[in-house]
């Protein structure tokens, strides 16, 4: 089994502000469908008169067809205790554990709040662009919020597509390598707007009380109209009393998001909670120019939104701040508790939202979730839709797609003997044809993307190779 923790995870539920009027999941009316034009190259879309295409549904479902399973009666720690300190990757997990979605569509989630990278192609100024691409990276992690389901690990060769119209992209991902586990992705704005591809193979490690997903691999987004592109990494996520207490999620490190044709760097810092969960949520940081000049402080949490205002306006309410805050500070001493002799990690309690600097312009607020969601995974609206299979699709889907697996398929559907079953069956199916091309020394072959070089980081990375939207799946595998 691959990366079997990916223990990452999900949103909030505070109002959509959407002032720039652009895509929104409050408004899924498709606004245009999708004309493949197989004369050119396969990498951008056309927008024409056709009907719905594969999955670009008209309305999308606003609910699972079953609740979450409890988990009450399982518990990790028979699995986990052995595993202090190690690396995740070749565990394997009850599916009481899992939520009903592979980390290939977990991948997905990041394009929920994709109106950021489309309202940065419209900007004029490099500053703006950053403002919210910047924006848009943290908002790619907000979907882990409350999130503490683990995706199912990807089948080598799954893959993924979503293209939504009402949004403005397409989407493919594959599962390009099992040991270690890599996911590759490509996506594109349907406007030929933006470009936005990288491959990921996050680093799991269980540290008694609780797991770590130390981020891998580079995210590249690419402006087509500015020929600018942005590149970064994800903060690491910490779910903490994986064995005993409830569980919580935090995200902490520093995310940097380079503009490699401008110079221009954003510095994200998502703080760690500390001892009194004070910084729960809390990410700070500030774009300079490639002088080093600081031009731009952004502030606010993960969970709920992101603001920006001058280095000047921010230092001086800091100031006024901590002015005012050593009394506060002395209260909380003296209450202090020894935390590493509880059994369990104590949950931080909630602080007050953030405190919004006088003149800060709003960069992004996270999108409401559905009144159900807590019975659903805690999954946003987004999320409900990324394993909807309509009538009819399966007849454009390559076999390998995500929809068509049949665990996944079953937990979705509340019938958890059949889910287990079918998980086990996938992964013996899977050890199986590993062998097989092990005896006939056969190397594995991708079929949508290809190992390379990052052209702006020089690093590592896997490659869209082009040809899906294509739609020849003569020669896919045959893995479910």
């Amino acid at each position: 089994m691959n990366g079997e923790e990916e223990f990452f995870d999900a949103v909030t539920g505070f109002d959509s502000d959407n002032s720039s009027g652009e895509f929104s999941e409050a408004n899924p009316k498709v606004t245009g469908m999708l004309d493949l034009d197989t004369s050119k190259s396969d990498r951008i879309g056309k927008i024409g008169e056709r009907p719905p295409q594969e999955n670009g549904m008209q309305k999308h479902r606003t609910s699972l067809p079953a609740p979450m399973f409890t988990r009450s009666d399982f518990s990790v720690w028979t699995i986990l205790k052995k595993c202090v300190g190690l690396e995740l990757s070749k565990i394997t997990m009850p599916i009481a554990f899992n939520e009903p979605l592979s980390f290939l569509q977990r991948i997905t989630e990041y394009m929920e709040h994709v109106y950021l990278v489309h309202r940065a192609c419209r900007q004029p100024q490099p500053l703006e662009r950053m403002q919210s691409v910047a924006a848009f990276a943290v908002s790619a992690v907000a979907s882990q919020w409350e999130r503490t389901g683990k995706p199912f690990n990807p089948l080598l060769g799954e893959t993924y597509e979503l293209i939504r119209e009402d949004l403005g992209f397409r989407f493919i991902s594959e599962q390009v390598s099992h040991h270690p586990p890599v996911s590759a992705f490509y996506s594109e704005g349907l406007g030929q707007d933006f470009l936005f591809h990288g491959s990921i193979y996050p680093k799991l490690k269980f540290w008694g009380k609780s797991v770590e997903a130390e981020p891998r691999g580079t995210i590249t987004l690419e402006l087509l109209k500015h020929n600018e592109a942005y590149t970064w990494t994800n903060p690491t996520c910490c779910v903490h009393n994986v064995i005993i207490g409830k569980l919580w999620i935090e995200q902490y490190g520093t995310v940097e998001i380079v503009n490699h044709r401008t110079g221009h760097k954003c510095v994200l810092n998502f703080k760690p909670c500390g001892l009194f969960g004070k910084e729960l949520h809390k990410v700070e940081g500030h774009i300079q120019d490639k002088n080093k000049q600081k031009l731009f402080v952004i502030y606010g949490k993960w969970t709920e939104c992101l603001w920006g205002t001058d280095p000047a306006s921010y230092e001086s309410f800091k100031k006024q701040e901590r002015r005012g805050g050593h009394l506060r500070k002395a209260k909380l001493d003296d209450g202090a508790e020894k935390a590493d002799s509880d059994v369990a990690d104590d949950v931080p309690e909630a602080q007050e939202t953030v405190q919004v600097v006088p003149g800060s312009k709003l960069l992004w607020r996270i999108n409401t979730r559905p009144p159900n969601s807590a019975q659903m995974y805690n999954f946003t609206s987004f999320t409900v839709s990324l394993n909807e299979l309509a009538t009819g699709m399966e007849k454009t889907l390559p076999p390998t797609d995500c929809r068509l697996r049949p665990d996944i398929r079953g937990m979705e559907n509340g019938n958890m003997d059949l889910a287990s079953q079918e998980k086990e069956r996938l992964e013996e199916k899977q050890r199986e044809a590993r062998r097989e091309r092990a005896k006939e020394e056969a190397e594995w072959r991708t079929r949508w993307f290809s190992p390379g070089t990052n052209p702006y980081t020089g690093t590592a990375d896997w490659l869209y190779a082009g040809d899906y939207f294509e739609r020849n799946f003569s020669d896919c595998p045959d893995i479910y």
